[in-house]
């Protein structure tokens, strides 16, 4: 047990690094770049969103990749790949030398982020693998406190070419070491068999009617989630708030997301994923609901940055520990990245598809509206996922086949040593009734009664 919770250690670490370099800094950054280049947004700001769907369309094969070899080697590989990308990108100055630095860095997330560490801790940590990851996102939480600050400082003293500099040093000197020192895993088949949990591979869970709504319901929630995020400060001053005013009351988001953490690992621990899950989906179109009907209103945008920090905090659990409670460990990289691809997609094409609406003269309500819908949508989907069976059929009948198969194996091993009799008559007159070798010491059972007796056949 030290060892697997020295992983979580090790993975939190790596996991304020990892996002806080490769997702916050951004925000941080890209004014600088496009001061340098002269760029406008949509080239600096697509890029980055470009790098979003390369993790997205690698997921699945990096999550097959975990299955087979663990986090040891597939996160190292991850950490080399991320110093690579930050490397090319301090010495970008061309469009394509910058977008080829974000595929490369699209690869890294892929490779390092939450998605690689819950495939993991699920693969070390098997039936106990949901309080690790609630252990694991409480701390990874801090990485926006921790690298916002550091990468206004950097900027500010080196520029932004020598803070990407800098990270992937972080990576290469840090997350490298931590990575390699996760060690080798047990295979999951063995764990699996010991909590006694029934897996499903990847080509079961997707003929599942309840895996593509799961999908779908993750992808419009994390659509809502990333348009907010990005726009979430303009739209506030668009209803009528101060920047100054918008941005104290957005602070309430960080906070909320780390207090709804809290209340998972305490208040919900002994609550099914599933159960969790339909608070955080539910709370999201009610959240909206403020906003929209009374966004005028302080209250309103505060009542709205609660519920949205709650439910972007616990969600993230849900996401982690919800495809080994429906689909099982045995093969939880393949199905959870299968599972983060459309979310991912999503996420990076959220804000694009917010901007688009503001900018072809769309009011606050109206992206608001927009939005509702699509969460309202992400309720229903889950709620219908979640109370779908999950993927059995004749998989089902195989491993019950499977499991008579082995039983009967160990009985006829254990039939080649001992001899089965009844007494028929009074000692020494017995009929055998099955049995292969002679001269051997048996056992028979006669009026409930065991006795050992010497068979000279």
């Amino acid at each position: 047990m030290t060892k697997q919770w020295r992983a979580i250690g090790i993975l939190a670490c790596t996991q304020i690094i990892s996002w806080g370099s490769l997702y916050y800094a951004f925000s941080i950054l890209a004014p600088s770049i496009q001061r340098e280049f002269g760029w406008g947004p949509t080239l600096v700001f697509g890029a980055y969103s470009w790098s979003l769907l390369v993790a997205g369309l690698v997921a699945t094969p990096i999550g097959i990749l975990l299955d087979r070899h663990g986090g040891q080697m597939v996160m190292g590989a991850g950490s080399l790949v991320c110093a690579v990308g930050f490397f090319l990108l301090s010495e970008s100055y061309s469009p394509v030398a910058y977008f080829t630095a974000w595929t490369i860095l699209g690869l890294a997330m892929g490779l390092t982020l939450y998605e690689a560490a819950f495939a993991t801790i699920n693969r070390r940590f098997a039936g106990a693998g949901r309080q690790a990851i609630s252990t694991l996102t409480l701390f990874a939480g801090f990485a926006s406190t921790i690298f916002w600050p550091l990468t206004q400082a950097l900027n500010s003293s080196v520029g932004w070419r020598d803070s990407y500099l800098w990270f992937g040093a972080m990576q290469l000197l840090v997350c490298l070491p931590l990575h390699l020192l996760l060690g080798r895993d047990e295979p999951l088949s063995r764990r699996a068999a010991q909590v006694g949990q029934r897996s499903h591979t990847l080509a079961q869970a997707v003929r599942h009617p309840a895996f593509w709504k799961l999908a779908m319901a993750f992808s419009a929630n994390i659509f809502v989630f990333s348009a907010i995020s990005v726009h979430l400060i303009p739209l506030l001053q668009e209803l009528g708030h101060s920047a100054r005013a918008a941005v104290i009351v957005a602070m309430l988001i960080g906070p909320m997301q780390v207090a709804g953490r809290i209340l998972e690992r305490t208040v919900a621990r002994n609550t099914a994923p599933q159960t969790v899950g339909k608070f955080c989906f539910s709370a999201l179109p009610a959240a909206l609901v403020a906003i929209l009907w009374f966004g005028t209103q302080a209250w309103a945008v505060a009542v709205f940055c609660i519920l949205y920090g709650l439910s972007n905090g616990i969600i993230t659990i849900v996401r982690g520990t919800l495809p080994q409670a429906m689909f099982g460990s045995e093969n939880y990289g393949a199905i959870s990245g299968a599972l983060a691809g459309p979310a991912l997609l999503a996420k990076a094409s959220g804000p694009i598809i917010a901007a688009w609406v503001l900018g072809r003269g769309g009011t606050p309500a109206l992206l608001l509206g927009v939005l509702l819908g699509v969460a309202a949508a992400s309720v229903g989907l889950y709620f219908a996922a979640v109370g779908s069976r999950p993927p059995a059929g004749d998989d089902e009948s195989a491993l019950r086949e499977r499991e008579r198969s082995s039983a009967a194996l160990q009985a006829s091993q254990e039939t080649n040593k001992t001899l089965q009799v009844i007494i028929t008559k009074p000692l020494p007159r017995y009929r055998v009734l099955d049995g292969t070798s002679r001269g051997v010491r048996m056992q028979y059972r006669a009026l409930k009664l065991t006795v050992p007796v010497e068979a000279h056949l």
